[in-house]
């Protein structure tokens, strides 16, 4: 039985767009390169439209194409209202949004408030105008500690690796949370405020659906930047920061995201959607309060390993977090910051199978989901040579770190050879490997055992079957490395198995199964859906 736009009967509005939403995280670099510079751009994301309608999604999310000199890809911003030449112009822009529009996808674009480039024009003006002046106040300016200021104010670290301060010519310190090429910016501070609103206004003006808020629980320092707790010096990347860290989490932030929502208010059916990395459900839920934002990225399913206890603790936290809000529980497996899902859980054909496993549990969920561009083809992350990496992660931590690169690697489209119709260029801004001529959306699509054949049958699923209705969750008893849930409301049940030994299934036909199914048995690294 098909869904309804409304299933409810009791008169009341229908609950608003984004409420079940799938949304596609577009890496705009690594997508599709209209240009042949071997760089994604928003002519390519433009140009594969028919393929994100095709495969179902709603919604776009898409990287940072701002001008920036691309010191870590995007994220460091020159200019937030202007589209850098590598990527394309306004107009580009404009037509990807008037298509999408047209292939009934909405649009969400990246939104960095927490940092800008250091090539901005205003903190070239900072540098010029010297020790406690109004162009410095923009962002975090100090003092050097020690008799001759020659040591950092306090000891924060980068998440990039070292220390989060360095020196200027005329003795100050400036903040960067991240790379030195990404200065904070003082979010305090009403000049800065008042460009954050002209940003969101610029970008909604042009017919943008809404904004992932980049670093949503970073744009306010602890009062008189405390030292950190020395325990949390080690602190590496996207990962869930403690409360007691001064660098994140900050009260501040909260007045930051009601500024953003009162701006987006006024745009009707456009959202907020916050990457938020705290390591409590009661600090998550403060950010999805009713006048703050819309949505909040739960990353508990990103942390959780393949098993069944850890992977159901994880969907109760995520649900917690949000029960006493108006937002819906978040989803997702991947991004550009961390390892893609198939490595994770163990790379090879053993991570393939349970990351088909867990793509049914993900879209099972009620909620909003998120996919990262390339998880629908079963993509790894690539184990790059030295020479290859760009990550400022690999250069900041003196690499030790890898960086962020291996699940960057550009998306293969179709063909046999490297980079597979990415790119008319065989020199792409990273190199595509020979071994994923299987993985092409060309090689996938008619292939009914494909991870993309099982990604479009569990999207049209969702989108059509009654099943998936109600927002709450019953779970069943089950055996050991296994869980069963319900979906209250719809019925749709979702089993996972991530024991060794298969189990009984429970009572229901069978919708939709991740793997090859053993009679009445679910096998190992398998999961099923039931109705």
């Amino acid at each position: 039985m098909r869904r309804t736009a409304d299933p409810r009967q009791d008169g009341a509005p229908a609950p608003p767009w984004w409420h079940d939403a799938v949304f596609y995280q577009v890496y705009v670099r690594s997508f599709a390169d209209s240009d042949g510079d071997g760089v994604g751009d928003l002519e390519g994301v433009r140009s594969r439209l028919g393929y994100l309608e095709l495969l179902g999604v709603d919604a776009l999310w898409l990287t940072p194409f701002y001008r920036s000199p691309m010191a870590d890809h995007g994220y460091d911003v020159a200019d937030p209202r202007e589209v850098d030449p590598l990527f394309g112009d306004l107009a580009a822009f404009d037509r990807l949004v008037a298509d999408a529009h047209a292939h009934g996808i909405k649009v969400t674009v990246d939104l960095v408030p927490n940092h800008s480039s250091d090539q901005h024009e205003w903190f070239q003006a900072a540098l010029r105008a010297g020790p406690g002046s109004l162009e410095r106040d923009r962002y975090f300016f100090r003092d050097g500690a020690g008799p001759d200021g020659a040591s950092p104010p306090n000891n924060w670290t980068s998440v990039f690796g070292g220390p989060a301060w360095t020196r200027v010519p005329d003795g100050q310190w400036y903040l960067h949370l991240f790379a030195p090429e990404q200065p904070d910016l003082n979010l305090e501070n009403a000049d800065v405020r008042a460009d954050l609103v002209a940003t969101l206004r610029f970008w909604l003006d042009r017919g943008v659906d809404g904004f992932r808020v980049d670093v949503a629980h970073g744009m306010a320092k602890a009062p008189g930047l405390p030292d950190m707790d020395p325990r949390l010096i080690e602190i590496r990347g996207a990962q869930s920061h403690p409360a007691d860290d001064p660098r994140f989490d900050n009260e501040g932030v909260h007045e930051v995201h009601r500024v953003i929502r009162k701006v987006v208010d006024e745009y009707p059916c456009t959202i907020a959607v916050g990457e938020i990395w705290v390591d409590s459900d009661e600090r998550f839920a403060r950010y999805v309060r009713p006048d703050e934002l819309h949505l909040g990225f739960n990353f508990k399913l990103v942390d959780a390993d393949f098993d069944a206890d850890t992977v159901r603790s994880a969907i109760d936290h995520s649900l917690a977090a949000v029960a006493d809000s108006p937002a819906p529980p978040t989803w997702t497996l991947s991004n550009h910051d961390v390892p893609r899902h198939v490595t994770r859980y163990g790379g090879g054909d053993l991570g393939v199978r349970r990351a088909r496993a867990m793509a049914l549990v993900l879209l099972a969920l009620p909620g909003v989901s998120f996919l990262y561009n390339g998880e629908e083809l079963g993509l790894p992350d690539v184990d790059l040579p030295e020479w290859a990496r760009q990550d400022p992660m690999w250069e900041r931590s003196g690499h030790t770190e890898r960086g962020r690169d291996g699940a960057r690697v550009p998306v293969p489209w179709e063909g046999e050879t490297p980079p597979f119709g990415f790119s008319s260029s065989a020199g792409t801004w990273l190199p595509v490997p020979h071994e994923w001529a299987s993985l092409t959306v060309e090689a996938q699509l008619e292939d009914p055992a494909s991870m993309l054949s099982l990604y479009r049958h569990a999207l049209e699923l969702r989108k059509t079957i009654e099943a998936f209705d109600g927002t709450e969750l019953e779970w069943y008893g089950a055996p050991p490395g296994c869980f069963a849930f319900r979906r209250k409301g719809g019925g749709l049940i979702c089993a996972l198995n991530t024991s060794g030994a298969p189990v009984p299934l429970p009572p229901g036909d069978i919708l939709l199964a991740s793997g090859p199914m053993d009679s009445d048995y679910l096998p190992p690294e398998t999961s099923v859906w039931l109705v």
